[in-house]
């Protein structure tokens, strides 16, 4: 992909924020994997909340009481997420860490994309597809062991323990965010000097406000997506591009100079 000039310097200005930053915050929405192949919620004909009703499939009552009705919705997009891989956003993300920069990942995406880049400070607001939890004895499990054959087959999944039912650890309509997971992105939010913005349009509350707290404590902004956001107004750099191409362009003018 060519970038114009006015693109090139754009992002030489934004590697120049991250080498001069001590502490970043990345917070990443369902627009940094569409390119990995999963679906996001909201683009228009293609987004997930397009052709189906949140509150009748995604929610924590519909799982409650008509627990297949949420797996048939469910299957697809775990068949997705289970086949997807790291695109060079994840990738170009992931060496910025290993090149020795501190950095946090705060992301909405249940995904696991930026673990299997190599990314270590993962803070996963909605959950994770990862591992499932027994609804009635709580124990955890792995999830490849038991979405293989669900994916495959239509085999829901139960407990090896108890046979209840196992719920994917992910955050559904009705269930409260983590709440260790919103107080740590809270605290890498007001420890940080940047925030970059991948992949989100900031339409859910409350981590749609983390980007204004990082601003209220000084922190410098970068906004990286197809559309625009409501605090683009006060960001320092605001690139509508794909995050596939523009992030790992950012990390290696970041990285190498």
């Amino acid at each position: 992909m060519t970038l114009s000039p006015t693109t090139q310097s754009t992002l030489d200005d934004a590697a120049g924020l991250f080498r001069k930053a001590k502490r970043v915050v990345v917070l990443t929405g369902a627009g940094i994997s569409t390119p990995s192949g999963i679906p996001d919620f909201r683009s228009e004909g293609s987004g997930l909340w397009s052709r189906d009703e949140p509150l009748e499939t995604a929610s924590l009552n519909t799982f409650r009481t008509a627990p297949e009705k949420f797996f048939n919705w469910f299957r697809p997009l775990a068949n997705q997420i289970f086949q997807a891989q790291p695109n060079p956003a994840h990738t170009a993300l992931a060496e910025f860490e290993q090149a020795g920069y501190q950095n946090t990942i705060i992301t909405q995406n249940i995904d696991g994309l930026h673990q299997k880049a190599g990314s270590k400070q993962v803070v996963e607001m909605h959950g994770t597809l990862r591992t499932l939890s027994c609804t009635q004895c709580y124990k955890q499990f792995p999830s490849e062991e038991f979405l293989k054959p669900f994916i495959e087959n239509g085999t829901m999944p139960y407990c090896i323990n108890c046979n209840g039912l196992l719920k994917p650890d992910v955050i559904l309509f009705g269930e409260q965010l983590p709440q260790a997971a919103w107080q740590a992105a809270q605290r890498a939010t007001r420890q940080c000097d940047l925030m970059l913005v991948a992949g989100s349009s900031l339409e859910v509350l409350p981590v749609a406000g983390l980007p204004i707290q990082a601003l209220d404590h000084g922190a410098h902004l970068i906004i990286i997506n197809n559309t625009t956001t409501y605090v683009n107004v006060r960001a320092d750099i605001v690139i509508t591009e794909n995050v596939a191409t523009i992030i790992p362009e950012i990390m290696k003018r970041a990285i190498h100079g």
